[in-house]
């Protein structure tokens, strides 16, 4: 998990680019969102990223394209965007860069 310094209270916030694609990411909204650091890293190497709301809760990327190519596995019946883990069913090398850029904890709990 990477660490950033909480804007409300100052001390470590922790927190996975995983996020960023959930739906319940960064508490459910409520939370410290850093969507925009994924949204950055993305766009950094190339990427063309949109970013939207959903609803009440997490501001979550919607769509990555690389080559004009959707790089979110929509076509895959089992992938359940906002609900599954994107290191499953996200191409090796976009989950590469996410996980290099913004490293994964040992062990790490997450509610996927």
């Amino acid at each position: 998990m990477v660490e950033a310094i909480c804007e409300r209270c100052g001390g470590p916030l922790y927190w996975d680019w995983t996020e960023a694609f959930a739906k319940f990411g960064f508490g459910d909204g409520d939370g410290q969102g850093e969507t925009w650091q994924v949204e950055d890293a993305l766009t950094e190497a190339g990427y063309a990223v949109t970013v939207e709301q959903w609803g009440l809760h997490n501001t979550v990327i919607t769509s990555i394209k690389g080559d004009e190519a959707e790089l979110i596995p929509y076509d895959n019946p089992s992938y359940r965007f906002g609900y599954d883990d994107p290191r499953a069913f996200f191409p090796e090398a976009l989950v590469k860069l996410l996980d290099g850029k913004f490293p994964p904890t040992r062990g790490r709990d997450h509610s996927w």
